[in-house]
């Protein structure tokens, strides 16, 4: 059914406070999940975020690059192995990474930023020194392979991309400071680094899910608010479990070290950027 001028008109107005809210700040991104994959999802993703820089908001898109990766690495003949939801990356996965990543996936981003009317720019993240990392440990020992631990980021090439009015488009790999090598970066992580070091306003992360809900699977019991100072007893109740419990901390640290609001959102959900930033609706969860 077409929608009639007048409405139109009003869901305009309803996002001049949140333009102006926004503008001149900069939002942080990650892009993965089914939104990388469904082409309808990825057009709507990509023309959200230009729209968002027409208006004057600063967005920097952080990207995975997991089902291509996979993918490639079939192609050659070689499975895929995690250990603890991270991909284990040899030396040989860890090329492909390289390839995928900072190749592929970056510039297909670029390319269709560019086809919709704005102006990307795909940054490495060994470009300029912007991610440093040192290779991941856990306590009990858990090997990796590359997979790397952010020690230190630079902003400043994302500053400059900004500045110039482009729109950063980041793959998450890192140069390792205690090995020559580059380092398999979690995306998420490397957002909610990102964020921090770009005193970026918010932080959206797209995944799979409609946001944190207390009965799994149950959309209605979806937690749309959340103070970080909750996010402990959530925990211990097991309301935050398994692939979430990273998905929130990268929130609860991206709060607690000056983001004003970090979300975990669908992107299955078209124009889900959009209905966040810019109405009165909102979706997903937000912690604060």
């Amino acid at each position: 059914m077409e929608r009639n001028p007048e409405l139109k008109a009003s869901t305009l107005v309803e996002a001049l406070p949140y333009i102006q809210e926004y503008y001149g700040k900069v939002i942080v991104v990650k892009y993965g999940g089914n939104a990388m994959i469904n082409e309808e999802l990825k057009n709507a993703v990509i023309q959200d975020i230009v729209l968002l820089n027409l208006v004057g908001i600063k967005v920097v898109l952080v990207h995975g690059g997991g089902p291509e990766i996979s993918d490639l690495l079939k192609k050659i003949g070689k499975e895929s192995h995690f250990v603890k939801g991270l991909r284990y990356t040899d030396r040989e996965t860890m090329d492909i990474v390289q390839m995928v990543l900072c190749g592929k996936v970056n510039k297909n981003l670029v390319t269709m930023l560019q086809a919709a009317g704005g102006s990307g720019i795909g940054l490495g993240g060994m470009d300029g020194g912007l991610f440093k990392a040192v290779r991941l440990k856990d306590e009990d020992g858990t090997d990796y392979g590359y997979v790397g631990d952010i020690t230190d980021v630079n902003p400043k090439p994302v500053f400059d991309m900004l500045e110039k009015g482009y729109i950063p488009v980041v793959s998450s790999v890192a140069q390792g400071v205690d090995e020559e090598t580059a380092y398999n970066i979690n995306a998420d992580t490397a957002a909610e680094k990102l964020a921090v070091a770009l005193k970026a306003k918010k932080l959206i992360l797209l995944t799979d899910v409609p946001g944190l809900m207390r009965v799994p699977k149950d959309e209605s019991t979806t937690i749309h608010r959340i103070q970080v100072s909750e996010v402990p007893a959530l925990v211990k109740e097991g309301i935050i479990s398994g692939g979430m419990i990273p998905k929130v901390a990268c929130c609860v640290e991206a709060v607690r070290r000056g983001v004003e609001r970090a979300n975990i959102q669908d992107g299955r959900v078209k124009h889900s950027i959009l209905i966040e930033l810019l109405s009165n609706d909102g979706v997903g969860t937000m912690f604060y």
